[in-house]
């Protein structure tokens, strides 16, 4: 069988029924005539813009072609195949005409767009377009799933996504690839469902983005201020941001200290201490960095009724407690405390219970599966697992965390979006990369 997870076994076995999963099959819808059957059997032609090493992994996968060499490549969705391809660069052509001589090349992207050759595109593109060609391709009637992040600065993200509340009738995804791992969507449904209590703290440390110089220099926009938008926050971290803010919800504060080109000789923040507090008294961090070659991936989150850990996103704990925390402390002698604190196994049972889950993802079948999700959308009118509006919350942290850290000071989440513009523009200018940014 190929690399692949439950939800791709699920999808891949032909048509007659749709499944998305949770911790467990939440819908199953059954093909009932001949007409869903027919819809069924269509598929949804992506257009992907840039062809750089994420939009050819993407073709790769979408032709059968394989993606990045050495890693397993998953199967092309059913409901999804390549309709054309898009980039500036001559010898990023050249490579797509060799190895895809039967699907078209466009160097114009808007002329992609409007050549009947694509139902929707991926923008694999730098960050600050994902607004600008997300916002044309609404405006054209072309389905539109853009990268991670949804832009650099929330004033833009927050433009389009006021574009796309204007043309409902056009699909608007992110590609929020980890939502689709099962481990991390029991855990949302765990603290969705209460059935813990109330969050009261929560702390990821996610240093397992090790980036050495080789890479930054593999473009000149790359961990520039005016070519990339920032370094960690925008470009490795959105993705625990993004499940950070699903799981645990938005934040109200944010304090945070960054420092820029941490043992790299880059200018843009690769070190990242944020502290959040939220709307219920809640608090969390979350600490990030490019420089550590070993890594940590831990995620903790302490609620009133138990706790949740998961380690390198692939096993979670999660442990109930019998009695809340609040009537822990309102009936626990000290005696009960010292025999807990040491381990006595006969306390611990009368305490809590234990359950422990694992996952096993392997490399692009997380993409894979939300672009079928974005297909089945598409066809059938099923709600989306990252709907594109959503992506302003992790970039509102984002800016809010960056906008701290240069004030010094706590700021307000969402952000203040005009201040934050004017203070990533001074850093564009003393940079003298490229211009400055005018809105969107």
């Amino acid at each position: 069988m190929p690399c692949s997870t439950m939800l791709y076994v699920k999808f891949w076995r032909g048509c007659k029924c749709i499944f998305r999963l949770g911790n467990e099959i939440q819908k199953v819808q059954f093909i009932k005539n001949e007409k869903e059957k027919e819809v069924m059997e269509k598929k949804i032609r992506f257009g992907l813009i840039g062809i750089g090493a994420q939009g050819g992994a993407y073709a790769g996968f979408l032709t059968g072609k394989g993606g990045v060499q050495g890693i397993p490549a998953p199967e092309c969705p059913p409901h999804c195949t390549l309709g054309a391809l898009c980039d500036i660069d001559p010898e990023k052509e050249a490579i797509c005409r060799e190895k895809y001589p039967e699907i078209p090349f466009y160097k114009d992207w808007k002329e992609m767009v409007n050549s009947g050759d694509v139902d929707a595109v991926v923008t694999t593109v730098p960050h600050y377009l994902h607004p600008e060609i997300a916002i044309y391709c609404l405006e054209h009637g072309c389905h539109v799933l853009v990268e991670k992040p949804a832009g650099v600065y929330a004033k833009a993200v927050r433009e389009m996504n006021e574009c796309a509340a204007a043309h409902p009738d056009v699909a608007f995804g992110i590609m929020f690839n980890q939502r689709t791992n099962q481990l991390y969507q029991k855990i949302k449904a765990i603290v969705d469902s209460k059935e813990l209590g109330e969050i009261r703290r929560s702390n990821w440390i996610i240093n397992s983005w090790w980036r050495p110089d080789s890479y930054y220099r593999q473009s000149d926009w790359r961990a520039t201020w005016g070519g990339e938008g920032g370094g960690v926050l925008v470009n490795q971290a959105p993705h625990q941001l993004d499940l950070w803010q699903w799981i645990c919800g938005v934040p109200s504060k944010v304090y945070a200290k960054c420092l820029y080109g941490c043992h790299r000789e880059i200018g843009v923040e690769n070190d990242v201490t944020i502290v959040t507090e939220y709307p219920n008294g809640a608090t969390g961090s979350f600490i990030t960095c490019t420089h550590d070659p070993i890594g940590t991936d831990r995620l903790e989150i302490d609620l009133s009724g138990g706790k949740i850990v998961v380690e390198g996103s692939a096993t979670a704990t999660v442990i109930r407690l019998k009695k809340s925390e609040a009537e822990m402390n309102a009936t626990l002698s000290m005696l009960d405390v010292m025999q807990l604190v040491q381990g006595n196994a006969a306390k611990s049972n009368e305490m809590f219970t234990v359950e422990t889950f694992e996952n096993a993802d392997c490399w692009g079948a997380q993409h894979m599966t939300v672009m079928e999700d974005f297909a089945l959308h598409i066809l059938t009118g099923a709600p989306l697992l990252a709907p594109g509006s959503e992506g302003i919350h992790g970039v509102n942290l984002a800016n809010a965390t960056l906008l701290s850290s240069w004030l010094g000071k706590e700021v307000d989440n969402p952000v203040d979006e005009d201040l934050y513009l004017e203070e990533l523009n001074k850093r564009i200018a003393e940079e003298g990369l490229f211009p400055v940014r005018q809105g969107k």
